[in-house]
């Protein structure tokens, strides 16, 4: 008999995105001429940068020939890109980064949900709430928790609530943790971790030979001079730290999946029998057993956002989708609701009005307004009672948008 990973029944219903797919469809199956505006899904709506599209037809010109044909690539990425990103977002800002650090991927999901694999199963993981549902479920499938509980807890899981009364900035636990998420800029919330609240987690990690997986795949979106855009700006994060980014909302890569992970040479974990162990050697065996690497075509693509020319079409897209966030901004705060982020993140966190359950506010958003956003409680229970919605729609479905809400 072939029995099933009885951890996967522990997860509640569908995955949160799919689950509002089911319902959106539902309602435009019955009602077939309404006009649905999606601001939920983080999902791109403007083309790639031209640079991008250049660079990938002469890599698909390159592989018609003999001569420059490709197969299989290195697992852990091409030199060409991994030396542009250690040169452009580290290297030229003082930050020590080397391209040998650096693992190019298919996105920072699949590496989000992937590198908890290298770590033993008995460890103690600390993660926001609400957050990106990825860290916390994919723990939950590899059996790193307990059961669901009543309160919309897992047994085994530290839960860092972010509300707020603390600026949706998660506190260091008073007890010892092992893993510990960290999203800034924040998905769900849009609010970031300042240098000093960075430096507290750091402190706590080293303190406690713990390891923060930090997820900044946001990091193009920061507008303000005083907030990190890498965890590597802090002292003391190479002993503690792995890093994640992307292609997806930096240059519109959402389709065409690119993204990249930094794990220090120093930085390593400790094996059964005390040994220490450098983590970037366990990432490269897994990487290179479990995945064929990412695509010449698209790998060339991204390297392009990092010529003059490329830098400022993405300048160019970040900021067309950082417009829209004021307007959603601006459009909430007209109609007397309560918004948080949408400054250095894509996304706007709104308070449900009158203390409305946000599946309810979902429900009613999608009837009244045929607006789609994305219901807090599906980032965790801290969640409740807000709403997320996002900045990368087209421009004037983002104004009618808001003109719907303000009409409800």
């Amino acid at each position: 008999m072939a029995h099933i990973n009885d951890n996967y029944r522990k997860l509640p219903g569908n995955y949160l995105f799919s689950e509002i797919a089911r319902r959106v469809a539902a309602y435009q199956s019955d009602n077939p001429s309404a006009k649905i505006i999606r601001l939920g899904i983080g999902d791109v709506t403007q083309p790639l940068p031209q640079v991008c599209v250049e660079a990938m037809k002469r890599a698909a010109d390159e592989l018609s020939h003999v001569e420059t044909f490709r197969g299989y690539g290195p697992e852990q990425g091409y030199e060409f890109l991994r030396g542009a990103i250690a040169e452009h977002n580290y290297i030229r800002r003082g930050l020590n980064v080397n391209a040998e650090e650096i693992f190019i991927s298919d996105g920072s999901k699949c590496d989000c949900g992937n590198i908890q694999e290298i770590f033993a199963l008995d460890s103690r993981i600390a993660i926001a709430d609400p957050v990106y549902p990825v860290y916390l479920d994919t723990n939950v499938m590899a059996g790193r928790t307990g059961a669901l509980q009543s309160d919309g807890h897992f047994e085994g899981v530290t839960y860092l609530p972010c509300t707020a009364d603390n600026n949706f900035s998660p506190e260091v636990p008073r007890g010892h943790v092992d893993l510990i998420y960290l999203c800034s800029p924040n998905n769900p919330t849009g609010t970031t971790l300042s240098k000093d609240a960075l430096k507290k987690w750091i402190d706590y990690a080293r303190a406690n030979d713990a390891i923060i997986l930090y997820d900044a795949a946001y990091a193009a979106y920061i507008t303000e001079p005083d907030v990190p855009s890498s965890i590597f700006e802090i002292e003391g994060a190479r002993e503690c730290a792995i890093e994640f980014r992307s292609f997806s909302k930096t240059a519109g890569f959402t389709g065409t999946r690119c993204g990249y992970v930094v794990i220090p040479s120093g930085l390593t974990g400790a094996a059964a029998d005390g040994e220490r162990v450098p983590l970037k050697n366990l990432w490269l065996r897994r990487q290179t057993t479990k995945f064929n690497g990412t695509a010449y075509i698209v790998q060339r693509g991204a390297e392009a956002i990092y010529s003059d020319e490329g830098q400022a079409q993405v300048k160019k897209l970040v900021g067309y989708y950082m417009e829209n966030a004021k307007i959603i901004r601006e459009g909430l705060s007209s109609a007397g609701l309560t918004a948080y982020g949408g400054v250095n993140a894509p996304y706007i966190w709104l308070k449900t009005p009158d203390g409305e359950g946000s599946w309810e506010f979902f429900d009613r958003l999608l009837r009244t307004a045929n607006v789609v956003g994305t219901p807090g409680a599906g980032f965790g229970p801290c969640g409740e009672g807000y709403f997320r919605l996002t900045s990368f729609g087209d421009r004037d479905k983002t104004i009618e948008a808001m003109n719907r809400i303000a009409a409800m």
